[in-house]
């Protein structure tokens, strides 16, 4: 059963990240590095995977993988760059 969580969370990791890369900085800016994007992706759902795991335990894998798709989510927003966007300024500053 480990096995398909661990292989499920490694395409959903490597489909998100490539899948970022492809569409996401159309719309809201570039990622820092091609390469940690393409490798935070299957590292943050592995780790997902695991946590979901150790939280639901074992026999959910839909459960788990839902985690670990979540994970790789807001990991990989993490790695976004915002565009050039003028910057607000307060008018006490």
């Amino acid at each position: 059963m480990i096995l398909w969580e661990v292989l499920g969370s490694l395409l959903i990791g490597v489909a998100v990240s490539y899948g970022a890369l492809r569409w996401l900085p159309e719309r809201y800016g570039q990622f820092r590095s091609r390469a940690l994007t393409l490798a935070t992706g299957p590292v943050a759902a592995l780790f997902g995977a695991l946590l979901g795991h150790s939280v639901l335990g074992p026999g959910r894998i839909p459960a788990v993988l839902g985690v670990a798709l979540g994970v790789a989510v807001a990991l990989l927003s993490l790695l976004l760059r915002q565009g050039d966007q003028p910057t607000r300024r307060s008018a006490t500053a």
